[in-house]
């Protein structure tokens, strides 16, 4: 991989981040979810051309501009773990979530999830979160560890690499009828 193109990987994440961050309104504290398949990335099928290159570079654009907001980073998992996620363990323990034991490896959890691993301080995986946020890269299917109701959000970015991007932010259930107000404005 080039270092023209681990640039143009890293640009792409943190422009994607920062634009869904702009419009999820997520506050310090909140979990937002990364699928990521670097074999998507690098113009590869899904779990095939695992790349820790690229993940590095989508980790060295998304995980700054999450610290900078206080805002807990859940790296999900390939489907060979189950999709467990891979998140600091202050995280975990604030919103209740159960240890599970497995490392991932790049064919095991896949090349995003090792990353993440290997630049957390104090990783751990977890089977299953409720984030308030999150981007698809390349199609990992992240929808399950969303909060309910998610909410699509279009950016002005597509793609991260040859991976087509999918980003959601996620809202309260809207409940009551007809008399029922949302905002405290009339």
């Amino acid at each position: 991989m080039t270092e023209t193109f681990k640039q143009q990987i890293e640009t792409e994440a943190r422009q994607a981040v920062t634009e869904l961050l702009a419009q999820a309104g997520l506050r310090k504290g909140d979990v937002f979810v990364v699928g990521c398949s670097s074999s998507e990335i690098v113009g590869g099928h899904i779990g095939k051309d695992s790349s820790l290159e690229a993940a590095q570079a989508v980790y060295a654009g998304i995980a700054p501009v999450l610290a900078e907001n206080g805002i807990w980073l859940a790296a999900q998992c390939c489907e060979h773990l189950n999709r467990a996620l891979i998140i600091e363990r202050e995280a975990a323990e604030k919103y209740g979530w159960e240890e599970v034991c497995v490392v991932p490896r790049p064919h095991a959890g896949g090349s995003w999830a090792t990353t993440c691993w290997k630049q957390f301080q104090d990783p751990i995986a977890v089977e299953e979160i409720r984030a308030h946020a999150g981007i698809d890269i390349g199609g990992t299917l992240i929808g399950m560890h969303l909060r309910r109701v998610a909410v699509p959000v279009r950016l002005n970015l597509s793609r991260i690499g040859e991976a087509n991007i999918l980003c959601a932010r996620t809202r309260p259930k809207l409940i009551g009828g007809e008399r029922a107000r949302y905002t405290e404005e009339d």
